[in-house]
């Protein structure tokens, strides 16, 4: 099977947990294809690099992308910031 390659609903799916966290979208690496298992790091304390898997679906991931990210410190905030693209 070839590569499969993220879409914006996968994209607006990781977003709904970083927003949440309080994490910048600026800070948020995402690679364009999918490959398993799928990987959350943190490869400085500014940028977190998320690969998702391509047998698991985003909706599931995004369970395990968060509580990675709250593993690695982040929490819950009342983020107000508008991230529409008008």
């Amino acid at each position: 099977m070839a590569d499969e390659i993220i879409n914006m609903d996968d994209m607006n799916t990781i977003f709904a947990v970083t927003d949440k966290l309080g994490i910048h979208r600026e800070s948020v690496s995402v690679d364009l294809t999918k490959e398993d298992p799928g990987i959350i790091s943190q490869s400085s304390p500014s940028t977190i690099e998320i690969t998702i898997p391509s047998t698991t679906s985003t909706e599931e991931f995004s369970k395990r992308l968060e509580s990675e990210l709250k593993t690695l410190g982040y929490v819950e905030t009342e983020n107000d910031e508008d991230y529409d693209e008008d």
